[in-house]
């Protein structure tokens, strides 16, 4: 009985004390004003240090207390794009797979089990200008985990059964990816752009992954690993000190050699008039779009401008064109706009997935966005600040944790970007006019030479496209190609079987 009463009196105190402070509450909240924004957070940069390690190799370590967690990376400078020949593509992507498949001393069994045991995974992978091979794992495993990292860079064995294991399921998802309309879009967008003589315009197809042997993986493997195109970032609860002893000690059968790529790409063909390239995909409820040009490279000294413009443009959820498309008319679960920087020159795109029957009222809505930011309907103040806040208050969270810290080091170094970037991100975004918009729009978003793809039932589509009058129209395969019988759609299209 005595603790009933307490519960009472208790659940009594606590109700006369929510009524209180609710009361207050409703006295001080004034419900038909918005609450005025906070201060932007204050941006706290981690500090870092730099070292040369004697193989030639980069050393960079930031210590980062809190968590007995640390992060570690090799990043190689060139990718894909400077080391792969045209005839293999794939083996890039498959040599870094196939670091996990065992080594000399280790099966890839005993290497998954070792991994599970620390409770960590090493993940690898080859892109088009850069590459990586990472871990996060406890301060106490440390150590024995970048010792599994250094067996598998220097001493995989590539087994042929593993290959041939990989190669299939390669080529099972080639096949999958015929049957994607986004990924025929990316594809087909990207060699209208830059053709099959620039890297930025090729791709894996099934015959450059069967003819990519075990010498191939294993003579990549060798050529590409090297420190001296190699940057070591290590990051989280551990010392300068310690970190530099255990990265020598780890790494000691790592020895000197490569260069540094040039990133040398060949010319861009000519630009084209604008044209609709149309692939027909029968049946499709959705076409795919991808409207863009070749744009500039990362270290265009237009970059913080053009970020500012893309994202009033597309590059946010509140964007004018995802606001138009999405919001307003409804076309869309969503499209947005980017501009895909690189150490060439990355593409211009904005498209999204598009219900089949608004088709050609998407096109003319994407086209009435691009002349708008083009100067038609002019940038606002209040589209200026949105822009600038979201893009200057998104930056802490680029140091939320040690493998963001890791990650946007990198970015720093891969993009050859001075060590103060972070520091001077919001003076330079907060520097950017109105006219610095308007300028970069006019020079990167060039209407009279887009190439417009887009992917859907030729059937449902054609007619309606070529009524908008907005480019004339070129029917392509899913290669990208000219398709045979380019003329009317069959019989059996019209009907959408």
């Amino acid at each position: 009985m005595k603790r009933l009463k307490r519960n009472i009196a208790l659940a009594t105190a606590l109700l006369i004390t929510f009524a209180t402070v609710n009361g207050l509450a409703q006295q001080s909240l004034d419900r038909t004003k918005v609450p005025a924004p906070g201060p932007n957070p204050t941006l706290k940069v981690p500090a870092w240090t730099k070292t040369q390690l004697a193989n030639g190799a980069a050393l960079i370590v930031s210590e980062r207390r809190g968590l007995p967690l640390v992060s570690f990376s090799i990043t190689f400078l060139g990718g894909a794009n400077q080391f792969e020949p045209a005839a293999k593509r794939g083996v890039a992507a498959m040599t870094a797979s196939m670091l996990t498949e065992g080594t000399k001393t280790r099966t890839g069994d005993q290497l998954s089990d070792a991994l599970q045991m620390l409770g960590t995974n090493i993940n690898a992978n080859v892109g088009s200008e850069d590459g990586s091979i990472s871990f996060v794992s406890t301060t106490k495993n440390f150590d024995a985990t970048m010792a599994l990292l250094a067996d598998m860079m220097l001493n995989s064995t590539f087994p042929v059964e593993a290959l041939d294991r990989l190669r299939g399921r390669t080529l099972v998802n080639l096949t999958q990816a015929k049957d994607q309309p986004t990924t025929i879009g990316g594809q087909v967008f990207a060699k209208i752009l830059y053709g099959d003589a620039h890297p930025y315009g090729q791709r894996i197809t099934e015959a450059s992954v069967k003819a990519i042997t075990r010498d191939d993986i294993a003579a990549f493997s060798k050529a590409y690993f090297q420190p001296g195109r190699a940057i070591i970032t290590v990051v989280g609860d551990i010392t300068t000190a310690k970190a530099k002893a255990a990265v020598e000690k780890g790494l000691a059968a790592w020895t000197k050699g490569g260069d540094k790529p040039s990133f040398t790409y060949p010319e861009l063909p000519k630009l084209q008039p604008a044209k609709i390239y149309l692939v027909d995909k029968p049946g499709s409820a959705q076409s795919v779009f991808n409207i863009g040009l070749p744009g500039p490279p990362r270290n265009t000294p237009d970059y913080f401008a053009i970020q500012v413009m893309n994202t009033i443009l597309g590059g946010m959820f509140q964007s004018r064109l995802n606001a138009n498309i999405r919001e307003q008319k409804g076309y869309s679960y969503g499209v947005n706009s980017g501009f895909a920087y690189g150490k060439g020159p990355g593409p211009f795109r904005t498209g999204g997935s598009i219900v089949s029957e608004k088709t050609d009222l998407a096109l003319i809505e994407f086209m009435k966005e691009l002349k708008g930011i083009l100067g038609e309907r002019p940038i606002t103040d209040e589209e200026i600040k949105t822009a600038k806040d979201l893009l200057i208050q998104s930056l802490p969270q680029r140091f939320g944790s040690v493998t963001a810290v890791s990650s946007s080091i990198n970015s720093l170094m891969v993009q050859g970007l001075s060590d103060d970037y972070y520091q001077t991100y919001a003076k330079n975004i907060s520097a950017i006019t109105k006219e610095d918009l308007l300028r970069v729009a006019k020079r990167y978003i060039d209407l009279n030479h887009l190439a417009i793809v887009i992917v859907g039932d030729r059937a449902k589509i054609e007619s309606s496209l070529k009524a908008t009058e907005i480019a004339p129209i070129a029917i392509i395969d899913i290669e990208g190609n000219p398709a045979a019988g380019g003329g009317a759609p069959s019989s059996s299209n019209r009907t959408g079987n």
